[in-house]
């Protein structure tokens, strides 16, 4: 089960370090244009291309955990992106999280937590 939680922990934290990058760089971007200049921009965007590294790795971790774990455990420990993009709220892009959200966050991790108990 160790193998499994650090596994499904990997693959959110890419997940969410991907949303993570797609925010940044469409940050970096201007208004959206149909225009050369920002298709060009676009496409060297090297946060973007990062996005796309950590969305490769999460499907090629998620593949591997639903060959070998069962989908009604693997699913909902899904639910841990939004833990850690909790965090990167907090902490990469400094936005102010009112407690509600917090009891949230709390509430998943019990889930969580409740779930990989056997």
């Amino acid at each position: 089960m160790l193998k499994f939680t650090l596994l499904s922990l990997a693959q959110t934290f890419l997940l969410a370090s991907g949303q993570v990058c797609l925010k940044v760089s469409m940050e970096r971007m201007d208004k959206f244009s149909f225009s050369w200049v920002y298709f060009r921009q676009l496409f060297t965007n090297w946060y973007l291309a990062l996005t796309g590294v950590f969305f490769i790795g999460a499907t090629i971790l998620w593949m591997y955990i639903l060959k070998h774990y069962p989908f009604s455990i693997a699913y909902p420990i899904t639910s841990f992106a939004y833990v850690f993009g909790m965090l990167a709220a907090l902490f990469i892009f400094r936005e102010a999280i009112p407690p509600t959200r917090w009891i949230g966050v709390a509430l998943i991790v019990a889930g969580v937590f409740f779930l990989l108990k056997q």
